[in-house]
């Protein structure tokens, strides 16, 4: 059988996480209406859902159920899309436009805002525990390990926190990635291993896959740092040049353009070496990375 060219299985995987997604979330005429509108506004009909991708493609590497791989792939960017409303408050990079559209404390004001990524952040870990998952329980347990140390202070959370405290600082390049490891590797990592852990992976094929997906997570941030610096606003869907703007340490503020993007290409080739053990498994995380790391938005 003819395998889809990766065009076509992107769009195939956008489309049908988007209507899992519009099938997950609270309906919006569901009491309270404002605040179930607001989580439905921060996540459908945009974004590249690159994480989504990630989970099914490490999935589809070890030969999982598609609706197991479907869960965690919502669940995921429910996190992500939870992530970006917080992130755009006032009180934290107080931003107004995002994929396009006015931001969701903007649209909704700043209480609702913090309830929906409040929300949305509980709906993923319903998500990944109301249906079985993996073969044995003890796996879906350490599938809610990966996902809420990936959120927390030594994860999502926490790179933010560094994130915050580095404005106005100049950084070492190890301080950068330790920042970057934790505020979007992490996700990026947890997203690739729990679409593994809804197959029958072994222990080198997992090994492999985390490997890729700390090389390809620190990629992901290199270039939407190269991103900022290079691509207008509409392109972006986001406020370009906000970092510099704001004096926040980037890898093209620390390295300059050019190495920068020699550094995203490094860190391609290391995600795809990493990928050696899955054979033609692999095909498309390396995609992916190609993906990540050649995007102009």
């Amino acid at each position: 059988m003819l395998r889809q060219d990766f065009a076509s299985w992107m769009g195939t995987i956008q489309e049908r996480v988007e209507s899992a997604l519009d099938r997950l979330l609270p309906p919006a005429d569901l009491i309270p209406q404002s605040l179930h509108e607001s989580m439905r506004y921060s996540v459908l009909g945009g974004g590249k859902r690159v994480r989504p991708l990630l989970a099914f493609a490490a999935g589809e590497a070890v030969h999982a159920e598609a609706g197991r791989i479907e869960r965690v792939a919502c669940a995921v960017e429910c996190i992500h899309a939870y992530s970006l409303v917080h992130d755009d408050l006032p009180c934290m990079d107080d931003d107004v436009l995002r994929r396009g559209k006015p931001t969701v404390h903007v649209q909704f004001g700043e209480a609702t805002a913090l309830l929906a990524g409040d929300s949305l952040q509980a709906l993923a870990f319903q998500l990944i525990t109301d249906v079985p998952l993996a073969d044995r329980a003890e796996e879906q347990i350490e599938m809610v390990r990966l996902l809420a140390h990936a959120c927390g202070s030594r994860g999502m959370a926490g790179g933010q926190a560094i994130d915050l405290d580095a404005v106005g600082k100049q950084l070492e390049l190890p301080q950068l990635e330790h920042m970057h490891v934790h505020k979007t590797g992490a996700l990026i990592r947890a997203s690739v291993m729990l679409g593994a852990h809804c197959g029958a992976g072994t222990t080198q094929q997992l090994d492999a896959m985390d490997h890729y997906a700390k090389a390809v997570g620190l990629a992901f941030q290199v270039v939407d740092d190269i991103l900022d610096c290079e691509a207008p606003t509409a392109t972006l869907g986001k406020t370009a040049g906000k970092d510099a703007a704001q004096g926040k340490p980037t890898y093209v503020s620390l390295m300059g353009l050019q190495c920068a993007r020699d550094f995203a290409q490094e860190l391609r080739d290391r995600a795809v070496a990493a990928l050696k053990p899955l054979g033609d498994d692999g095909r498309r995380l390396a995609e992916l990375a190609d993906f990540i790391v050649l995007r102009k938005f």
